[in-house]
């Protein structure tokens, strides 16, 4: 039996491969270089700033695509501010060389996010709009079409790792954030090439709460969904953690004459790219693992993942054999991501009410990428700036204990407090 793939197909795996690109290019190394240029301790609200816009962000800019302007045209205008700004942070960077001040590159850096985050929800709408008008199966269709977007995440990283300019990596220098610069600019150009997306001018006399979504919140009159967005918030801010700190904790172990040249310090980023590749293939897991424990306990593997995952961090070295805890680190960080992330969508996509779910589905999001990583990222610094790892590398493994430890008491509250929904009887 032959397989036909539709050329749309082609063309959305080359557009998710390049929406995550953009991001890979300096996320998980972002954290390195300011470290390198002695902004180490602000590094907590670059991270934060992802968090801050993801709660605004995302509803502001999906209003528009669907009442203002087609989706694919937002997309283009979003990846065009987006690259313009993150290319003028990476020059900015470049002009002041050593003397690079926090105030204009934060800037700089907060303008491109603010218009990036809102295009991870819309290439989902230009990719299920363009598989609706080929007649595809977005259910079962879009996930393999997904996964090319953590492929473009993982190829960008490496690229950042390895590739060296004017003598220095890109993981250590400006150049990651012109890269990104110029992979959101040729997304720009690229989404305009997408179908047409509809605009919705109908319920013009709909409620300000139905236009923001804002109906969703009535869930937290119910116990177990207030438990359950509360714990979402407490889990979302382990997010960006490792984000932000792991290339910068690994780099630190440079300073050691031991481990200045083993492939942790050196290729800390190809090592973190572990991690998404872990996450690829956990994807593929969850069907059989929803089946065989229910969605309370794929949650608390989660839980209990984000424990090692930190865990291991402090406990590991560059030295072999201890690396291979780094390594696992990275391995059971797919489960961290993709167990909570995918069952709790399953969870509200299951238990709330048809006419707001895709509101529900928003709030879980804005809980978990918008409260919970920014509270996290920021209390993340706190404890690091607390453990002084940036004048004492020695206090490094501190850090990771509180932030295993602070999991671990998040799993154990989860445990007892969220009751599994198979286990709970509705009411008629």
């Amino acid at each position: 039996m032959q397989i036909k793939i539709k050329p749309v197909t082609f063309k959305l795996i080359a557009m998710l491969f390049l929406e995550f690109a953009v991001w890979g290019a300096y996320l998980t190394s972002l954290g390195r270089y300011l470290g390198n240029i002695g902004l180490g301790s602000q590094i907590k609200w670059f991270f934060a700033m992802q968090g801050i816009v993801s709660i605004f962000m995302p509803t502001l800019m999906g209003i528009v695509a669907d009442k203002k302007i087609q989706a694919q045209k937002v997309l283009s205008l979003c990846h065009g501010f987006a690259g313009l700004f993150m290319a003028g942070a990476g020059i900015y960077c470049m002009t002041a060389g050593e003397a690079v001040q926090f105030a204009p590159l934060f800037i700089l850096y907060s303008l491109s996010v603010a218009f990036f985050m809102p295009t991870i929800a819309l290439v989902n709408s230009v990719s299920y709009n363009a598989m609706a008008k080929e007649g595809m199966d977005p259910v079962k269709e879009f996930p393999p079409i997904r996964v090319f977007g953590t492929i473009g995440f993982i190829c960008s990283m490496l690229l950042t790792n390895f590739l060296s300019i004017g003598g220095v990596r890109m993981q250590e220098s400006y150049t990651q954030l012109i890269s990104s610069g110029i992979l959101s600019l040729v997304l720009c150009g690229y989404a305009l090439s997408m179908p047409p997306c509809p605009i919705d001018k109908t319920k013009k006399n709909e409620s300000l709460a139905d236009a923001f979504g804002l109906k969703a919140f009535s869930l937290f009159k119910d116990g177990q969904f207030a438990i359950f967005f509360i714990f979402s918030m407490l889990l979302g801010a382990s997010l960006q953690i490792t984000n932000g700190y792991a290339n910068t904790f690994l780099g630190s172990f440079a300073s050691n004459p031991a481990y200045v040249d083993s492939f942790a310090v050196k290729n800390s980023n190809a090592l973190i790219a572990i991690s998404q590749a872990s996450e690829t293939l956990c994807i593929l897991l969850i069907p059989f693992a929803m089946r065989k424990f229910g969605i309370k306990n794929v949650m608390l593997i989660a839980m209990f993942a984000w424990v090692f995952r930190f865990g291991l961090f402090g406990l590991g070295n560059p030295s072999m054999p201890a690396v291979l805890l780094f390594v696992l680190s990275c391995i059971v960080y797919g489960f961290a991501f993709d167990f909570f992330n995918i069952s709790g969508s399953l969870y509200v996509e299951q238990n709330a009410p048809a006419d707001i779910r895709s509101s529900a589905q928003g709030l879980f999001m804005m809980m978990t990428n918008g409260f919970g990583a920014t509270i996290g990222t920021l209390a993340a610094g706190a404890v690091v700036d607390a453990c002084d790892v940036f004048n004492n590398p020695e206090g490094w493994p501190n850090a990771w204990y509180i932030f295993a430890g602070y999991s671990l008491v998040v799993a154990i509250l989860f445990w007892i407090l969220f009751k599994d929904p198979r286990k709970v009887v509705k009411k008629a």
